[in-house]
């Protein structure tokens, strides 16, 4: 069984046991639980739900494995024959989480 969660401006599809890269979380320590829930669709097959938007009383729960930076990306700005650039880093910040239940 599988579902689709909303996580800002994010949609994931997780199963149990699988490992997921969520937006920064800076309250939660390592070790403590998360509950997800935006469940926009879950099920397997025939028996696949889907919200409008959401599922009621649906809920995915996950353990906080750990937080993280990304990639840096660099974001260079240019103006041709105006003697303008600008050039910018950035690392976006993660939360890594296991999910554990799908329930709903």
């Amino acid at each position: 069984m599988y579902a689709i969660i909303r996580d800002g401006s994010h949609q994931h599809r997780v199963e149990e046991g699988q490992t997921v890269r969520l937006a920064y979380k800076a309250d939660l320590e390592p070790g403590s639980t998360l509950e997800l829930g935006e469940v926009l669709a879950m099920g397997e097959g025939a028996e696949l739900r889907v919200g409008a938007p959401t599922i009621e009383g649906a809920c995915v729960t996950a353990r906080v494995k750990r937080h993280g930076k990304d990639k840096k990306i660099v974001v260079y700005r240019y103006r041709r024959r105006k003697n303008y650039h600008k050039k910018q880093g950035h690392r976006q910040r993660f939360t890594e989480a296991v999910v554990e239940t799908i329930s709903g």
